[in-house]
């Protein structure tokens, strides 16, 4: 009988192991879970390097990003690259904010977008709180964080 205990208990240990596993696949940052970034803001930015739009958008995105640490920025390429050939373009464009790898849609039900650029809050319980589908500042994007916070 003990043997059987242990047994289970190892398959248990297994079982949670796994499901804690770091599903969401991100480049330049960390891989993660739904369960690490719900409780914190996450903002999702659809763009694309043919986007002009999206390439000026950017710098705005990441400074945006910079100003707030509490929030989890993610950028999304529309075309979804492979890595070996998303990095180029990354850097060709300062992509300077993780990139998710995994698509929204798989995460938060996030389909692809009709028009870019295209960024969305998601809140602290992991629901989309604002969709927006127009180029963003710095700025406007902390007005919109702003009011879904209440501030």
């Amino acid at each position: 009988m003990i043997i059987h205990y242990k047994s289970l208990f190892i398959l248990l240990a297994l079982l949670t192991i796994g499901c804690s596993n770091n599903d969401i696949k991100v480049f330049q940052g960390q891989n993660t879970n739904l369960d690490k970034l719900n409780g914190s803001w996450v903002v999702i930015n659809y763009w694309a390097d043919w986007c002009a739009p999206c390439i000026k958008e950017i710098p705005e995105l990441v400074d945006f990003a910079n100003k707030n640490k509490d929030i989890k920025v993610f950028a999304f390429n529309y075309d979804q690259l492979e890595i070996e050939d998303l990095r180029p373009i990354i850097k060709k464009f300062g992509v300077e904010v993780p990139s998710l790898i995994t698509h929204p849609r798989d995460i938060w039900g996030i389909e692809t977008p009709p028009i870019l650029p295209a960024t969305y809050f998601i809140n602290e319980k992991g629901l989309i709180a604002a969709s927006i589908f127009k180029p963003q500042t710095a700025e406007s994007l902390q007005l919109v964080l702003n009011e879904l916070r209440g501030i």
